[in-house]
């Protein structure tokens, strides 16, 4: 698709008020934020249109991941309630992938494509693209502007491992379009996408060692990842940690054989394929950002100011492409800001104070705000509450009491800081803990607040109130 579909976007005269370079959800949310303005806009694409959450990301992972959670419900229903006869077993991997194809394809055309005919001051350039003198070099075209927002976002990166490249590893794209399972699979790294599909393979059936240099989930508190790797362990998964990576061969069976070292000596893991989840990298190649003048870190990434501004006047950037914050929804906003800003002046702070994560493993880990280690580090008076979900009726209710909830709050002003969430449906109570945080509310605020009962989300009043009284001391709806 060229602008010959929007004629009108650059006024017949190649020029724009405003070029973004990327068609995923922070290019996407910065054109139609412009254009919402009445700017004349480019959005210049390469490849699948839609980027890496619809494509390749959050959608088609966890559609698989609540597939397979609910065939590991299914088989342990009988363990839980009395009287329920249970049993459930992927019978054809390639019919739930083809589903999860199809909703890509339906939520690609439907929140992408079809959303170009719908701004008629936006043009559509296929092609890749390169920063020069004046705009934006596309198939050798010249798009012309003086303002120009980079969102080409990131994509896995192979770590430096000796032998690596050598035995075909899988990625996270890759593992998601595997039609067929493997019977075993070493996933490596301990972040979330290593999490998530170690655990929705192992659900499925595959024989799954998660490998990780340090500890499950390093971001998050460190309770929080020691439990979910119980959790993990539990229902199959070989967790192997505190590992440094040695060098990678292929077997003789034409599996793969990891080599590690750990606690000073040398050990082989052997799975019939390896998946590599060890990080990102920024799709920067091509874009002639060095020649532009616009600054990269060592490992590629876009440097951003506070108001998404790059070393280059006129450039800006968001997304995953800056390496921060690499949630879809913090790529929108920030491509939001960087669009305001490039049209109207640099007035706008990019604040990620109150950014929610979510990492959806069963039980899903959902924080907000400082953990309590940064809190310290920031000189806050630390008090934390610790909560375990054996304390709250919805989970004893649904007879399943995996989790925690743990709160950050300074000791001398009682403000909640930090919120973090490791439930089954932790994912949908932490807004609550976002907004508390954002309004300045205090752990006293969030005990006296009125919640439903028999919801997880209640389990934040009665963590706040752990911080002065014994929950097990009070009745149901009590405090």
């Amino acid at each position: 698709m060229t602008d010959s579909r929007n004629p009108s976007a650059n006024n017949g005269n190649g020029r724009y008020d405003l070029i973004v370079v990327g068609s995923g959800s922070a290019g996407f949310s910065a054109a139609i934020t412009a254009a919402e303005q009445g700017a004349q806009v480019a959005l210049v694409g390469h490849g699948t249109i839609g980027g890496t959450c619809v494509n390749f990301g959050c959608v088609p992972s966890k559609t698989l991941i609540r597939a397979t959670e609910a065939v590991h419900h299914a088989n342990i229903a009988s363990t839980r309630f009395d009287g329920i006869e249970s049993g459930a077993r992927v019978t054809d991997w390639a019919a739930q992938v083809a589903q999860k194809d199809a909703l890509v394809a339906s939520l690609r055309q439907a929140k992408y494509a079809d959303l170009l005919s719908e701004y008629n001051n936006v043009a559509y350039h296929e092609g890749r693209a390169r920063l020069v003198e004046g705009g934006v070099d596309v198939g050798a075209r010249l798009l012309a502007s003086e303002r120009i927002i980079i969102a080409t976002g990131a994509r896995p990166a192979l770590p430096s491992i000796p032998g690596i490249g050598e035995v075909s590893p899988l990625d996270s794209t890759m593992a998601l379009a595997l039609t067929e399972l493997p019977r075993s699979l070493i996933v490596m790294g301990g972040g979330y996408v290593g999490a998530e599909l170690a655990q929705t393979f192992a659900r499925a059936g595959v024989a799954v060692t998660l490998v990780f240099r340090s500890r499950l989930l390093p971001e998050a508190e460190p309770e929080i990842g020691q439990a979910l790797a119980d959790y993990l362990t539990d229902e199959g998964v070989t967790i192997v940690r505190g590992v440094t990576y040695d060098f990678v061969r292929k077997t003789d069976d034409g599996g793969v054989a990891l080599a590690i070292t750990r606690n000073g000596g040398l050990e082989v893991l052997t799975a019939e394929q390896i998946l590599v989840a060890t990080g990102r990298t920024p799709n920067t190649q091509g874009l002639g950002l060095s020649e532009a003048g616009v600054a990269q870190t060592s490992s590629g990434a876009v440097v951003i100011d506070d108001r998404m501004g790059t070393s280059k006047a006129g450039v800006y950037a968001a997304g995953d492409v800056t390496g921060k914050d690499q949630f879809v929804y913090m790529a929108a906003y920030g491509a939001k800001l960087a669009a305001r800003n490039a049209l109207n002046g640099n007035s706008l702070r990019y604040d990620n104070t109150v950014m929610p994560a979510v990492v959806f493993t069963d039980p899903q880990v959902a924080s907000v705000g400082v953990t309590e280690a940064q809190a310290r580090a920031a000189g806050h008076a630390v008090r934390t509450s610790v909560l375990s979900l054996d304390n709250v009726p919805r989970a004893l209710a649904a007879r399943d009491t995996r989790g925690l909830i743990k709160l950050v709050a300074d000791g001398a002003t009682r403000k909640l800081l930090g919120a973090h969430i490791l439930s089954p449906e932790g994912a949908d109570s932490i807004q609550t803990a976002a907004l508390a945080i954002r309004c300045g509310l205090s752990i006293d605020d969030l005990a006296e607040m009125i919640f439903p009962y028999l919801t997880t989300v209640e389990g934040l009043k009665l963590a706040a109130q752990t911080f002065d009284r014994d929950v097990k001391k009070l009745s149901c709806c009590a405090g």
